[in-house]
């Protein structure tokens, strides 16, 4: 079933043990845990690729199945990269594309001889929307019963399915555009698709308690998510506070609805994040501030307190933090071990993870041609991933995938 071409010796065990990359029919080598694995990708645009990028950081074989005009993000322009847009390069890394027309019925069969190949399946069409091609998961798991099939919608299978499932539609429906933004501003969306993030990291989460269960009875299974499941969960204490207490929350800026200070505050010279989440971190931040007092006045000294009387406590914060600008400021709350930060831009996000050690940047590719991207964000003590291939142009791979289609299985 999978594309792997050297196999662990019952004698040695693991190659990768021993530093030996396993390679696949496709000459990519890798050590990552999920070498051998072989990915059908029939999703496009964000939540589906982005999860298959991950798995295939992680050594996965992904074989990225596109139409004849290409992923749409292919065409999301700009910003760009010597043409290329950038959002399509962003998410398509350590895969192979193939481009299928599905009305050719040549380039269906291949579709359907790869998802029957495959150890998983992902896919993000309209629900039903496969099942007159044959690879639907009822179709595709009669003749490959170990498949885990992974299905992306944006509102599930049932009252939703008719709706089309994008991000920003999502984020209005949740509710999260009502928490968005100030009182007296209209609703605002994120500035990233967050929702389509999270649901891509859900796909993955399942995928592979999918893969351990298969490893497990020897079953393979369909796994469903949709954005506005993982909407309503990422929202987490926002979703909790109404099932719980009945109370609707509303936007409020950037302040925060249960604890305070946690929020920007102006300074001499610009504005600076301070996330004070317990008594004694307050305590401490009176004392850097110069004004031990306010942590023994009663309308300020617990959580619970600060939080109801936070008009009263912020011209006060903000009145001592004008003595300073914001860097030294965040230099001195540093010191102190006091939750600080500046606000960035996303430029100057990256160069501060440079700076604190996180090497968040990676060569993809090889040469000339690499391209530099985001690391993955999970690390390996034994078996990191990699990042060997650069996001391929629409049908780069077609010659080598009909090859592997035509080999024995």
């Amino acid at each position: 079933m999978t594309a792997q071409t050297i196999s662990a010796d019952p004698q040695v065990g693991d190659p990768r043990e021993a530093g030996i990359a396993v390679e696949d029919a496709f000459g990519r080598a890798s050590t990552g845990p999920l070498a051998g694995l072989v990915i059908a990708d029939f999703s496009r645009v964000l939540a589906g690729p982005y999860c298959t990028m991950l798995l295939a950081d992680l050594g996965a074989t992904v074989i990225k199945v596109e139409g004849p005009l290409g992923d749409e993000t292919r065409a999301w322009k700009p910003p760009v990269r010597d043409g290329e847009s950038t959002y399509y390069l962003s998410i398509n890394r350590n895969k192979r594309s193939i481009a299928l027309d599905f009305a050719d019925p040549q380039d269906l069969a291949a579709a359907q001889d790869i998802a029957s190949r495959a150890d998983v399946l992902i896919e993000n069409f309209k629900p039903g929307g496969l099942e007159r091609f044959g690879l639907d998961y009822g179709t595709v798991s009669a003749t490959n019963p170990e498949i885990v099939y992974a299905s992306i919608t944006g509102f599930g299978t049932a009252g939703g399915a008719t709706l089309p499932g994008y991000d920003l539609l999502v984020q209005a429906h949740s509710g999260l555009m009502s928490l968005t933004g100030a009182p007296e501003t209209p609703a605002f969306r994120s500035g990233v698709a967050v929702f389509d993030v999270m649901t891509g990291l859900h796909a993955a989460i399942g995928v592979l308690a999918a893969l351990k269960d298969r490893s497990d009875s020897g079953k393979g299974q369909r796994i469903e998510v949709n954005l506005m499941s993982s909407a309503l969960s990422g929202m987490v204490n926002q979703t909790a506070g109404y099932l719980l207490s009945g109370s609707v929350p509303g936007r409020m800026g950037n302040e925060h609805p249960s604890i305070y200070p946690y929020e920007p505050f102006p300074t001499a010279d610009g504005d600076i994040i301070i996330a004070i989440g317990n008594d004694r971190q307050f305590r401490v931040l009176c004392n850097v501030l110069g004004a031990p007092e306010l942590a023994e006045d009663p309308r300020f000294a617990t959580a619970h307190s600060r939080s109801i009387n936070r008009a009263e406590l912020r011209p006060l914060l903000v009145q001592l933090l004008s003595q300073h600008g914001a860097a030294e400021w965040f230099s001195i709350l540093t010191d102190a071990r006091l939750p600080s930060a500046p606000i960035n831009d996303v430029a100057d996000g990256i160069r501060f993870a440079e700076q604190i050690g996180l090497d968040p940047v990676v060569s993809v590719g090889d040469g000339d041609g690499s391209l530099p991207g985001v690391r993955n964000p999970i690390t390996f003590s034994r078996t990191p991933a990699s990042y060997d291939l650069v996001p391929p142009g629409l049908d780069a791979d077609r010659d080598p995938i009909m090859t592997w289609l035509h080999q024995p299985r």
